[in-house]
């Protein structure tokens, strides 16, 4: 593609050298770079790209994408300048591939829970309805059935429009993607067009990145702002920042609720840990899922399939057939009669709903056990609310090791019971080790109990001081029970 071509939707300050150059490929890494790329240099918050053009350039770049083109040039490279490299990319990647998302009914889901849930549960019901279709999701990508490993839960400008790109050309005709707010905030979905957007909820989350909560939730708001006006928004009724996310958006607007007035309506009939009977729409039927908050996820499941043309019975006949996603709710059954929970619960309000779906089925018949900790070298603020979140709803804690990544696991664990009462300390155990710990849990479990194994969920790794070393919840809770 000619370089002329490639940035005449980003409206450029100035540029110096060959615009009319073929470019081979597009990178933001420099270390990606070869011969013939456009190298993009991000101001990021962890580097600055532009220290980075002198290697793209050595390993090939023939055109620099920048906001302060360099004092030194080096011949027969050009250089482009503009105001934001973080804005302009996203519309430069999605160029070079051709509009991927443009040729896709694509759309994406934000909030701060239920958004793999979401995604993936709509990504599942498509393919079965007999569509190609396509996931960006924080547990993995896939094009029509072939899992691509993911990074983060939204990729780069690049990745993404590269792998819209690869679903086109797999013949999809669907693609459903989480968005974060780090995603949205970084203008890694610029230049994405959106058949529709989905909020689920909004509570405190990543504000070591956002650093208020204003901020964190602008960034969710600014996706439904520059939907299109021929898309659509479809919004959770139930939330208290619900009907702010969508009130400057151009899309058509539609609700979901389990409690209030709303486009799109359920109510519980039935629970138990195998699923729930709900009435949807004035229509019953049986789910393989638990808790409150997913009856909110699959309203929202249910309100999108409606918006993108499908009828009510053949959603609600897919959805009966439809299972959790990977360590969402996830029941591991102990021979000795009780139930281990394994649940990617990171934030006080996922923690808080998945020990009241655990409630909800148990009715006071068995006790709690939980297992839970937090990030390193994230939001410290949620930490004593996640502790109190734990104690308020469960018999016993065990409060232990998350991914601390570079900080101590012990002074993560201080941080979280510092907020604790020495009444609510009576309940707490602290164990670091989290093989040990959850081994513990075991010990103390009784026929007809749950213990809730909470934060990792999906996750096959513990991240210490920058590597991963393997650990998964699942695995050692079969070894625990002796379930091969």
């Amino acid at each position: 593609m000619k370089l002329s071509d490639l940035i005449k939707n980003i409206k450029p300050l100035s540029f110096v050298g060959d615009t009319e150059k073929d470019i081979t490929g597009v990178e933001i890494d420099s270390r990606k770079i070869k011969s013939g790329n456009l190298f993009a240099a991000i101001k990021g918050t962890q580097a600055d790209g532009h220290k980075f053009i002198p290697k793209a350039i050595e390993l090939g770049a023939t055109a620099i994408l920048c906001e302060e083109i360099p004092e030194t040039r080096v011949e027969g490279v050009t250089y482009v300048q503009v105001a934001s490299t973080e804005t302009a990319v996203g519309t430069v990647a999605t160029t070079y591939y051709g509009q991927p998302s443009k040729k896709l009914q694509l759309v994406g889901v934000t909030g701060t829970n239920g958004k793999t849930t979401i995604a993936t549960l709509l990504y599942n019901m498509f393919r079965r309805m007999g569509h190609r279709c396509g996931l960006l999701s924080t547990v993995c990508n896939y094009i029509e059935g072939e899992a691509i490993p993911a990074d983060h839960t939204t990729p780069d400008p690049i990745e993404l429009n590269r792998l819209l790109a690869q679903m086109v050309e797999a013949g999809c005709e669907y693609a459903f993607m989480e968005c974060s707010s780090h995603a949205i905030a970084q203008k890694r979905i610029g230049g994405l067009t959106f058949t529709g957007g989905i909020f689920t909820n909004l509570t405190r989350d990543h504000l070591d990145y956002h650093k208020t909560f204003e901020n964190y939730r602008d960034a969710k708001k600014a996706f439904f702002d520059s939907l299109p006006k021929a898309a659509f928004a479809i919004t959770n009724a139930d939330d208290k920042n619900g009907l702010f996310m969508v009130q400057n958006t151009k899309a058509t607007v539609k609700t979901y609720s389990t409690r209030t007035v709303a486009d799109f309506r359920a109510r519980i009939l039935e629970s138990h840990f195998e699923g729930m009977y709900l009435d949807i729409d004035g229509r019953e039927v049986g789910v393989q899922f638990i808790g409150k908050f997913n009856v909110s996820n699959l309203l929202a499941v249910y309100g999108a399939a409606r918006m993108l043309g499908k009828e009510r019975d053949d959603i609600l006949l897919v959805l009966s057939t439809l299972k959790s996603v990977s360590g969402r709710l996830e029941p591991v059954y102990s021979p000795d009669g009780y139930t281990a929970i394994v649940d990617y619960a990171h934030t006080p309000d996922a923690l808080e709903n998945v020990l009241s779906a655990i409630h909800d089925v148990l009715n006071g018949k068995g006790h709690v056990i939980t297992v839970c900790g937090a990030g390193g070298n994230r939001d410290k603020g949620k930490r004593p609310l996640m502790a109190q979140e734990a104690v308020r709803q469960s018999d016993k804690v065990i409060i232990t090791s998350d991914n601390p990544r570079f900080e101590d696991p012990d002074d993560i664990i201080a941080d979280m019971i510092a907020g604790l009462t020495p009444q609510q300390m009576k309940k707490v155990v602290k164990i670091t080790d989290r093989r040990e710990a959850i081994h513990t849990a075991s010990m103390l479990a009784q026929k007809g109990d749950v213990i809730l194994v909470a934060g990792k969920g999906h996750e096959d790794y513990q991240e210490i001081k920058g590597v991963k070393h393997h650990f998964d919840d699942k695995e050692v809770l079969r070894e625990v029970f002796g379930i091969k």
